[in-house]
């Protein structure tokens, strides 16, 4: 149930009031964008190859997104909002309260979220576009580390389109001249009807010894569409969450860090597929009564960081952990059909990372392991609420586990003053079994039991054209390699519109190679980033028709049929025109296809990949003459989205037919520092009042949209 404001404001001042502590910090390894300046300091990006170095020095397209770019200059109400800003993304949004984004051409289980290094992926995550990237507080964040492209080597799999790692607020962020830091912050957006506030206290127990404590609270009304749409009904729910690290510096060198962290979405629909849907541009609406998620997420860890060291490894990192997500659906088909279903995920995991210098290099070498356990249910209900009837599992297998173990090695070998080469390989072993799996035949009790295993490899160039490392090319090749997970193999469940999918144990490991290159940019007026991909597709996983029908919806199966590509050009750049004046922009163009089985007649048919990205580019003009003030104006322009797969076309309640429309928005924001303690920042999306949605979503952007954020810290 939602809390109302009048008992927030009274837990926020208990908050506040039991924060009469002090605290201190040493601030991690991983360095950040400080943006205090007329002219930013170099940025350092970590997640791209496992150790520090300049944005400008990695040679895969990365880039950092800052705390101040999060949650004031952006005002981000999400992750995946967060991002959608970046070249080769598309922030696909199935409802309000979910968020997926498409990273050149992939997401969900094709794409890693890392919180802290910890994996938010586990087997359960669907093909498609879910809502797990939205279970992570973008308030509790420090900064976002970007990488496009195959990190399979590095980070296992799932890490194909690309890999985001979270890192949360910390010792990082006390003020160099406090030793202790109490925040506020409150975000309040008119056409979203939302109001965000967190309170947060960083501060020192003893010299050695950081702690943080976050609190955030999120309200989200009916979003307000475009000046046709008016108000969308059902897209607004509810969140809690909140977090504590501890971190105890060892000696100057090494630190231990303990840390939790609680999420809890309430009553969030999904109501493309129910009879709230909009039919805007001819959109079918659906026929549910209700259909509503409910997200609960908590991550532990232990990890421990040793730097600067003079034995065989320069750096050790080590972690143990503990994430629990579970999920519940609540939907009503018709008054007398109503069921309850979902599923906890129980995941250990464990990491060991070292960096050791070699003959040949600098390596970085290390061992990963998880564990999944997994439990699912689905009940039928009676119409005054009793049980009906238990199903043999929920949306995936009941009773199931997950294995995954990682082995990888990286070498960054200096070939010249001005070329550098970093290979790496990876061996990876998945094993999975499954006790309580729903025949689609016979329904009967079956299970699944199966292992894979595979050997990947990466080979990066970084080649530094100027004497400075101003100007730098960079070009590699990277396997990507992705498993079967228990949704490819187990799921049962409602898919796109009038679909069911339904188990296929017979599925083997995808495969992936992409090629790239590109040029950065790095000077006192400009920094930019150029880059062209090509990723060659082998036996990914898709759906197709079998012609049954299984509770008034069509049966979809999968099979490792999808051969083909994916390519594209990215460019993201900055220029620092006059005086505190720049112009920055983004521009994304990719097209790809695949082998599939549009029918269930045995005919494989290439065809463009599903929620293909349209051109899309933004164009901005900035001004920020001293480090008090800043105003921006932008324009994103999107393509419209017509290269559609049959499945595309099919899915009728969130795709209108022809394809999504383009659209054009402006935007102007602004911000000003009114104390070194106080900032606000005010913005107005959407000026023009435009209707639109992004290509896949099921529900429509906000209309003018007037969003007003203050942080203090004290």
């Amino acid at each position: 149930m939602q809390a109302t404001l009048r008992t927030q404001s009274c837990l926020f001042l208990l908050f506040f009031l039991s924060l009469s502590i002090q605290a201190d910090s040493r601030a991690q390894a991983s360095a950040y964008e400080s943006s205090n300046q007329n002219t930013p300091l170099p940025t350092v990006v970590v997640t791209a190859t496992r150790d520090a170095r300049l944005l400008q020095n990695a040679p895969y397209s990365t880039s950092v997104i800052s705390a101040e770019m999060l949650q004031l200059e952006a005002s981000a109400r999400s992750i995946p909002e967060a991002l959608k800003y970046e070249p080769g993304m598309m922030i696909q949004k199935t409802a309000h309260g979910q968020g997926s984004p498409y990273i050149r051409g992939f997401t969900s289980q094709r794409t890693l979220f890392m919180i802290d290094g910890v994996r938010l992926n586990n087997s359960v995550f669907r093909d498609g576009p879910n809502q797990y990237w939205n279970t992570v507080d973008a308030l509790g964040l420090s900064r976002l580390d970007v990488a496009r492209g195959p990190f399979s080597v590095l980070y296992g799999s799932d890490a194909i389109g690309g890999t985001v790692n979270a890192i949360t607020r910390g010792s990082q962020d006390l003020r160099p001249s406090s030793t202790w830091d109490r925040r506020l912050y409150y975000r309040v957006s008119s056409a979203e009807h939302s109001h965000i506030a967190r309170g947060e206290s960083i501060g020192k127990l003893t010299d050695n010894l950081t702690l943080s404590l976050g609190y955030s609270f999120k309200e989200f009304g009916d979003v307000e569409g475009g000046s046709s749409i008016g108000e969308q009904d059902k897209t607004g729910y509810g969140e809690q969450d909140w977090d504590a690290k501890l971190e105890y510096a060892i000696d100057e060198d090494t630190v231990l860090v303990v840390s939790h962290q609680n999420v809890d979405i309430d009553d969030a629909w999904r109501t493309h597929k129910t009879l709230y849907g909009i039919d805007w541009e001819g959109l079918s609406v659906g026929s549910d009564y209700r259909r509503v998620l409910e997200q609960d997420r908590e991550l532990t860890y232990l990890q421990y960081h040793h730097y600067n060291g003079t034995g065989f490894a320069e750096e050790i990192h080590a972690g143990v952990s503990h994430h629990l997500q579970s999920e519940e659906r609540d939907r009503l088909r018709s008054k007398d059909r109503h069921d309850i279903q979902g599923f906890d995920v129980h995941t250990v995991g464990a990491f060991l990372s070292l960096t050791s210098p070699s003959p040949l290099g600098k390596l970085i070498y290390g061992i990963e392991m998880a564990h999944d356990e997994v439990d699912s249910f689905k009940r039928t209900l009676n119409p005054e609420g009793s049980i009906a009837s238990r199903a043999i599992q929920g949306p995936v297998a009941d009773d199931a586990t997950y294995d995954t173990l990682g082995i990888y090695l990286q070498d960054e070998i200096v070939l010249s003053d001005k070329l550098s080469l970093i290979m790496g390989g990876r061996y990876e072993y998945v094993q999975t079994d499954a006790d309580r799996v729903e025949d689609p035949l016979t329904g009967d009790v079956i299970s699944i039991s199966a292992d894979w295993d595979d050997v990947v490899g990466s080979a990066r160039l970084l080649y530094y054209l100027d004497d400075q490392g101003e100007w730098n090319l960079f070009a590699g090749v990277s396997q990507g390699f992705r498993a079967p997970n228990l949704s490819d193999l187990t799921r049962f469940d409602s898919a796109r519109t009038d679909e069911i999918e339904t188990p296929a144990p017979d599925l083997n490991p995808e495969h992936f190679v992409s090629y790239e290159t590109g040029l950065k940019v790095a000077t006192l007026n400009a920094s930019a980033q150029l880059a062209y991909f090509y990723t060659r597709i082998d036996g990914m996983i898709v759906r197709s028709p079998t012609d049954r029908v299984i509770d008034d919806e069509f049966e979809i199966t999968k099979s490792n049929s999808g051969d083909g590509y994916v390519h594209g050009v990215e460019l993201d750049g900055c220029f620092q025109l006059w005086r505190g004046l720049s112009v920055f922009g983004v521009f994304t163009w990719m097209e790809g296809k695949v082998d599939t089985y549009p029918t269930s007649d045995a005919v494989l048919t290439s065809e463009y990949i599903d929620r293909l990205m349209p051109p899309t580019g933004r164009l901005g003009l900035r001004w920020k003459p001293s480090k008090t003030y800043w105003i921006e104006a932008m324009s994103t322009v999107a393509a419209k989205a017509d290269k559609l797969s049959t499945r595309d076309r099919a899915d009728t309640s969130r795709i209108p037919p022809g394809g999504t429309p383009g659209y054009t928005t402006y935007d102007i924001r602004g911000g000003w520092n009114i104390t070194d303690s106080l900032s606000v920042s005010l913005a107005v999306e959407n000026i023009t009042d435009e209707d639109y949605r992004t290509h896949g979503s099921g529900v429509n952007e906000p209309g003018r949209n007037v969003i007003l954020t203050t942080q203090f810290t004290f």
